[in-house]
């Protein structure tokens, strides 16, 4: 017993003495180095934040190597802002220029930062790692778990307006919890699925699979993401189950009576059923009050734009859920047009919900949604987007200091982007992403966090759209101005803000991350909700504003609260330590284009002498292109082939092929077929000496005439430089003069991506050690596709639709097998306009 009490007794001065010491040292420390605790890529920009209590900044500062405690980098590229939140004098400390891999720590005046992790895979699944909180959400059977809830819903409310009556029951099971409560939204529901697709369409490779659909281990043949987002898509088919039956939420605010695990609720009055709210595009109830809905809009809209991006992206998968989606989109569409308007949640005890306010941008990502997928853009949908957009042209809360609670819903415009993307000649939806910008940048540039963004409930989740914004802009436009500022919104939200700890729980492993969340999860059970974005911090005035909130231990940030902002790691801040689905969905996608965007340049040129030569190298797409002249043998052979394995292909072709009587009927089924068809010159004329390229073997004239004659002969077959703007130089032969001419021309010069033998397929033997087999040629295909870091990303493989008699081994007859070993790596093929 002495020796248990005295060991008791030690413990206890042990104790005391750390304790005592950490608080010391709490208190004598005044100044910090914020970093993004997750890392840096090598070619990044890198950019730490100095805050300090004091009037102290730093001359210069220092990297100094982990392993060896070497100093490896000093610099005094340090710029002061003064003031900002808790702190005195802030300053950002930049060293872009340093680009060594590795672990090392920044060091100014004394003060070292945390662990500080340089290289190229710093990213390296994150975005799967957030996945998990997005499976651990599931209600109906819940992978993490291993067990069902929420089995029984639902029964209807407010259904008179369709012939409903309430207390009907229509399965709902299914979806994701919104949060750490079990209420479901279809609104944030569908934005969440949108992202999820929008980030494996964007981002294929990003992605691994490792689970099944039903969210425990195994794979399954397709990408996680995916899995998850058809978990969010079968459960919005059931809010939607007939064309004039949509429902907006599933469960109230009465969810909040107490924490608990997962199972069945019984507080809504039917047993274990709970409410469905019709959507009726009129107010609904509010507890003492109404909400302020307008109209079926902006939650049907949303219902439509994430079927249509689902039906693209499970079309090869499941050709039955793809026409079902489909079709769903569309009468989806037709629920949003019956009532133009807003549509909000309903509350019962307590004054909160998502109190959406705008549906335009709604609308009009909807409209662009009905060109997904297709080879031809709809210009009318186009139209219809532009003219929502001009009613919209910035989300409204870019443009303020303060919102209410997702008023401005989705935080992105994401139709924009649609819109830039599918016509690139109109700038119009660009310039409207750098107006927005320009807002958010007006209030950030005077601090040296560059924060912009609100401090309004969610702000991780506006911080995280604004990052998008930032890099969709920049991405479109070929504008870097604003990716400082990016960077500073990535950075926020991994430790480089004034409480210097990650949002997201569990990212990184070694770093400072939320461990006590407003979750049931880990409150009751100390289960990880590993990947949670939390909502983040908000205006002081706002917490103390609210209801319900009691800090339950003692606030480790406590030195960084300020009368600006606060943000607290304690089960008791539901305002600013909640994690959310959307928002964590939404850090999916940025999380995937990190880590797509971090890896080393590829050792190849997207252009030469001003051709395009190679497409995007993060995207899984191959663009095939036939040319062809005088032959025309293998062009029944692989019209049937691509109309067989579906694919559609673009055919580069001269005069001479255009006009040839006996190639017509081919052309036109290769139009009708939906092919491509561009000019090759009208001659086949070599441009420039073979051996000494800068020779120029033809005048401008020359050039431009027989570039003209090329497209008269196309116009017989409704052809013309509108629809035909890319241009392939006869012989894959030209200098800078020859894309100089072209550019002058409005056309675009492409050739063929090195690095294959596949243009070789022209050869005979009679040509001695030029000739290569069609056996040489596939496998130069396959290896390049098996041993290059981005394989046969954004290639442009050249083919010939005929060839010399003297070559009887046909590389066209392999198209077939070669098509189908594409497929099996996962490459889309595509025309070269997509």
């Amino acid at each position: 017993m002495k020796n248990k009490f005295f060991l008791a007794l030690t413990f206890s001065f042990v104790l005391w003495f750390l304790c005592s010491f950490i608080g010391t040292q709490r208190k004598i420390q005044q100044s910090w180095i914020r970093i993004n605790l997750l890392g840096y890529p090598t070619e990044s920009i890198k950019i730490a934040v100095w805050a300090s209590k004091t009037g102290e900044i730093p001359t210069q500062f220092e990297i100094v190597e982990k392993e060896t405690n070497k100093i490896v980098y000093t610099s005094t590229n340090i710029k002061g802002f003064g003031g900002y939140g808790p702190f005195s004098q802030t300053a950002r400390l930049n060293f872009s220029d340093f680009k060594s891999a590795g672990s090392f720590y920044l060091r100014a005046n004394g003060v070292v930062s945390p662990l500080l992790l340089i290289n190229n895979n710093v990213y390296k699944g994150a975005a799967d790692f957030c996945l998990q909180y997005m499976r651990q959400q599931r209600s109906g059977f819940n992978p993490y778990l291993k067990d069902s809830c929420h089995t029984h819903d639902g029964f209807v409310l407010y259904g008179a307006k369709a012939g409903i009556k309430d207390s009907t029951h229509f399965d709902a099971s299914g979806g994701w919890h919104d949060a750490s409560d079990y209420l479901q939204y279809s609104t944030t529901s569908a934005n969440a699925a949108y992202h999820l697709l929008m980030a494996y369409r964007d981002f294929p490779q990003v992605f691994s699979d490792r689970q099944q659909a039903n969210g425990l281990d195994g794979k399954n043949g397709l990408a996680d993401v995916l899995d998850e987002a058809k978990w969010g898509l079968d459960w919005l088919l059931k809010m939607h189950p007939q064309k004039n039956i949509m429902f907006n939420q599933l469960a109230d605010d009465r969810d909040h009576i107490s924490m608990r695990i997962p199972k069945e609720d019984s507080q809504y009055g039917k047993g274990f059923e709970r409410p469905l709210y019709f959507i009726t595009g009129e107010t609904q109830q509010r507890g003492k009050f109404m909400n302020n809905t307008t109209g079926t809009s902006s939650t049907a809209a949303k219902f439509t734009s994430a079927f249509n991006l689902g039906s693209v992206l499970f079309k090869e998968h499941d050709q039955a859920y793809a026409q079902t989606l489909t079709k769903k989109a569309k009468t989806a569409y037709k629920f949003a047009l019956q009532k133009p308007g807003v549509t909000q949640t309903a509350s019962v005890k307590s004054p909160y919900i998502y109190a959406e306010d705008n549906w335009v941008d709604d609308m009009e990502l909807a409209e662009t949604s009905f060109n997904f997928g297709r080879e031809k853009i709809d210009r009318k949908k186009i139209a219809r987007a532009l003219s929502y957009a001009q009613q919209e042209s910035i989300t409204p809360w870019l443009q303020k200091d303060t919102a209410a609670h997702y008023q401005y819903y989705p935080f992105i415009n994401l139709g924009h982007y649609e819109i830039a993307k599918q016509d690139s000649k109109d700038k119009t939806a660009i310039s409207y992403y750098q107006q927005g910008i320009k807002q958010v940048w007006n209030r950030a540039k005077n601090n040296a966090f560059y924060r912009g963004v609100p401090f309004i409930w969610c702000s991780n989740n506006l911080t995280v759209a604004f990052a998008i914004q930032c890099s969709w802009y920049s991405a479109l436009s070929g504008d870097n101005t604003y990716t400082e500022l990016e960077q500073a919104n990535f950075d926020w939200l991994f430790g480089c803000n004034p409480w210097g700890t990650s949002m997201v729980y569990g990212l990184p492993q070694w770093g400072d991350t939320p461990t006590d969340p407003h979750s049931a999860f880990t409150h009751l059970k100390n289960y990880p909700i590993n990947g949670g974005l939390v909502d983040g911090p908000v205006y002081t005035n706002i917490y103390k504003g609210l209801i319900g909130i009691k800090l339950n231990d003692v606030d480790e940030y406590a030195d960084f609260q300020s009368d600006l902002a606060v943000y607290h790691d304690d089960y008791g801040d539901y305002s600013t330590n909640e994690p959310t689905m959307d928002g964590t969905a939404s850090l999916i996608y940025l999380l995937a284009a990190k880590e797509a965007r971090a890896k080393p340049l590829p050792d190849y040129k997207t252009y030469s002498l001003g051709a395009n030569i190679r497409g995007d190298s993060t995207q899984k797409k191959i663009y095939l292109v036939f040319t062809g002249d005088e032959y025309a043998d293998g062009g029944e052979k692989i019209s049937r082939v691509l109309t067989q394995e579906k694919v559609k292909a673009s055919f580069f072709l001269t005069g001479n092929f255009y006009r040839n009587p006996n190639f017509q009927s081919l052309i036109k089924r290769l139009k009708n077929d939906g092919h491509y068809l561009g000019p090759h010159s009208d001659k086949h004329l070599l441009y420039c000496d073979w051996n000494k390229r800068d020779s120029l073997l033809v005048t401008k004239t020359d050039f431009e005439t027989d570039l003209r004659n090329n497209y008269q002969a196309m116009a017989s077959f409704g052809i013309n430089k509108e629809a035909a703007s890319y241009f392939l130089p006869p012989y894959e032969w030209y200098n800078q003069t020859i894309a100089n001419w072209t550019k002058a021309q409005g056309l675009q010069l492409i050739n063929f991506t090195p690095g294959t033998r596949s243009n070789a397929d022209y050869t005979y033997p009679e040509m001695g050690k030029s000739y290569q087999s069609s056996d040489e040629i596939y496998r130069s295909i396959t290896t390049f596709n098996e041993t290059k870091p981005s394989g046969l990303n954004g290639f442009i493989l050249l083919l010939h639709i005929g060839t010399d008699a003297r070559r009887t081994d046909k590389f066209y007859n392999r198209l077939a097998e070669l098509l189908i070993y594409l497929k099996k790596a996962d490459y889309k093929l595509a025309r070269i306009d997509n």
